[in-house]
């Protein structure tokens, strides 16, 4: 597939207005993508775990207007108009109008919510971005009614990238790679794809209870994070690492290999961080209590030998991971040990989920 493939021909229909829904999952990455190209192209390939609970509902209402020299839309959160989300949005129009040639015959309203804590630190982005994408293909549908299932998903994640990154992981589940590798088949820079190979039964409803740390803003935006790649002294050692983890985790998938699975996931979560550390300008986006929850389970990981791990994306939140039938005893050990870390004691507990879905109303 090109991004030519994505051009759609010239439409037939004329669409006056109309209103649909989507709810949209986050993903948390197990092998990380950071550091990306022009037109949101990852420098490296990446896999992650599609979320179940964490996610974004958008309802896209679309009316045409009479000019088509602009593009024209509003933005609600939780039902309050967010004029500050307009830039972004206007962003995405901008990079996506050639393959959605529609976008500015229509006035369209946009009202989000998410099913997580508003600025509770976890990346919006990715659910946001995905919701808003999928509601698009089915504006677009209405026009091109012959297009397949596994096409509109495609098409999809490729304009969720243009939005974020991270977004084009989201529109399906379970285990989702993106980034062009020669570990797996059909993959590709402009979407994600599920994962086309085996997976052992360990790896099915594996858990993610989310630790909130810190709710506050990031210090430095995701954009400006993956932007400092370009003249990283390491980049380029980075890149080879993820490629090579993506090969390896491939086994590890396949035997049920949990010991195995908790080095390669934390090694990539603490390589996500050394990244940001040793950039020019440098930055460290974990917290005191990051570091006491990360030594925690360290400790009761060798204490027990229960299989609890952590990941992290570009903040200080803890993704504690574990399979669920050792459920019981290690959210005991959340609640009892780590909570107390999480500000105001929030947590979020998920579980991989399997995409996006759309809601009839």
């Amino acid at each position: 597939m090109t991004e030519q493939d994505f051009i759609p021909e010239k439409y037939s229909n004329l669409i006056e207005s109309g209103s649909v829904t989507w709810e949209s999952p986050s993903n948390i990455a197990l092998v990380k993508y950071w550091g990306k190209k022009k037109h949101q192209i990852p420098e490296n390939p990446s896999i992650s775990f599609t979320l179940n609970e964490c996610k974004t509902i958008t309802t896209l209402t679309y009316s045409k207007k009479e000019s088509n020299d602009y593009f024209s839309f509003e933005v609600f959160l939780e039902g309050k108009k967010k004029d500050d989300f307009k830039p972004k949005i206007q962003t995405f129009f901008e990079r996506v109008e050639p393959y959605l040639p529609f976008l500015r015959d229509y006035h369209f309203k946009i009202e989000t919510k998410n099913t997580f804590p508003h600025s509770s630190g976890i990346a919006s982005s990715a659910s946001g971005m995905s919701a808003l994408a999928l509601c698009l293909m089915s504006v677009e549908k209405l026009y091109n009614t012959g297009n397949t299932e596994e096409f509109s998903n495609q098409k999809a994640s490729f304009l969720a990238r243009l939005g974020s990154g991270s977004a084009c992981r989201s529109i399906e589940g379970d285990l989702i790679v993106w980034g062009k590798t020669d570990s797996i088949e059909n993959s590709s820079d402009l979407f994600g794809v599920k994962y086309p190979y085996k997976v052992h039964e360990n790896f099915k409803n594996y858990q993610d209870t989310i630790l909130l740390v810190d709710k506050g803003e990031k210090q430095v935006s995701s954009t400006v994070g993956h932007n400092l790649m370009h003249n990283h002294p390491f980049a380029e050692q980075r890149f080879a690492q993820a490629h090579n983890n993506l090969n390896t985790l491939k086994p590890i998938l396949e035997t049920g290999d949990l010991k195995n699975f908790i080095a390669l996931v934390e090694s990539e979560a603490l390589t996500l961080h050394a990244m940001m550390m040793t950039s020019m300008p440098y930055f460290i986006l974990m917290k005191p209590n990051t570091l006491e929850i990360i030594n925690k389970i360290w400790r009761f990981r060798q204490e027990t030998g229960l299989h609890i791990s952590f990941t992290l994306d570009a903040g200080a939140n803890v993704h504690v991971l574990y399979p669920k039938k050792e459920t019981r005893q290690i959210l005991e050990f959340i609640k009892n040990e780590l909570v107390v870390y999480c500000q105001n004691e929030q947590y979020i507990c998920d579980q991989i989920g399997f995409g996006a879905n759309q809601i009839n109303e």
